[in-house]
């Protein structure tokens, strides 16, 4: 059976990772990054703390809207990409139907199911991926392809040179 939490999980590890590695590239070109599209990503990035905080019981380091320079949304995307996706794979059913109450950024309270936050994190993180590309395109840089489907694409292709099953 494929285990949907660990593919989303992965994609949003490979997503984040390509998108860092092409802003990398651009800057390495001479372009400024635009501010918005270091604000979308920054908030991506803070949402995934965010979320580890509220399902470990522990503090965030970050705030929503806080935002980052690319050395530090590398740093984040270190702290968190991987460890949300582990987090997922880990779960057990007992874990996915767990019941987390927390408070939102605006004092609003809410109960959510363990399963429902790991499909919500990967998916948050791609609306505002693309938001990221189309801040891009507006300030004439080519943005990359972040999209589910090309990482599967990606992920065959690998498994098939190797010869080994994909996610």
């Amino acid at each position: 059976m494929i285990n949907t939490n660990e593919k989303l999980g992965a994609y949003n590890v490979w997503a984040n990772e390509t998108l860092l590695r092409h802003l990398d590239g651009l800057v390495a070109g001479g372009a400024t990054i635009p501010a918005g599209a270091l604000r979308l990503f920054s908030h991506v990035l803070n949402a995934q703390a965010i979320w580890l905080g509220r399902l470990t019981n522990t503090p965030s380091p970050v705030k929503v809207w806080q935002e980052h320079d690319l050395a530090t949304l590398h740093h984040w995307h270190e702290q968190t990409s991987e460890r949300f996706h582990q987090y997922g794979i880990a779960a057990d059913d007992a874990e996915l139907q767990r019941l987390i109450t927390y408070t939102n950024s605006i004092g609003e309270g809410y109960t959510s199911q363990v399963s429902d936050i790991l499909t919500h994190v990967p998916v948050h993180a791609n609306y505002h991926r693309a938001q990221v590309a189309r801040e891009l395109r507006l300030n004439g840089l080519e943005p990359i392809n972040t999209d589910f489907i090309t990482y599967c694409r990606e992920l065959s292709a690998k498994a098939a040179t190797a010869d080994v099953p994909s996610l």
